[in-house]
């Protein structure tokens, strides 16, 4: 089934540069951008367009299926990617909290110099 651009959880925003991001606020979409689960479980129509003023703005279209779709290659590869990605911001989250950390007691350290007691 295409992407539910109808859908609540659909999410599709336009860069500058020409790229375009088209999924499921939910992440329940493995071959966004160009298919929904056949059956979603948290497919949820939207509101009708009551009162909404609309530009002129035009979405791009679905760009083409990639090879591998229907077998599962595509969203076994988009899912190792994400486990790189994962681990990677772990790695990063962990320097940042050593640095942090370290950043904290050198405060400590510059206070307790400027405050000891003299004999």
């Amino acid at each position: 089934m295409p992407m539910r651009t109808e859908c609540k959880n659909f999410e599709s925003r336009s860069y500058p540069n020409g790229d375009t991001v088209r999924k499921c606020s939910l992440d329940l979409a493995p071959d966004a951008p160009w298919r929904c689960p056949e059956p979603c479980p948290r497919y949820e129509r939207r509101l009708a367009d009551v009162a909404w003023t609309h530009g002129s703005l035009v979405r791009p279209p679905t760009p083409p299926e990639p090879a591998g779709l229907e077998d599962g290659t595509a969203a076994a590869l988009l899912d190792a990617t994400e486990d790189i990605i994962n681990a990677a911001s772990d790695e990063v989250r962990a320097e940042l909290a050593a640095e942090q950390a370290r950043a904290e007691e050198g405060r400590w350290q510059g206070l307790k110099r400027r405050f000891r007691r003299g004999n």
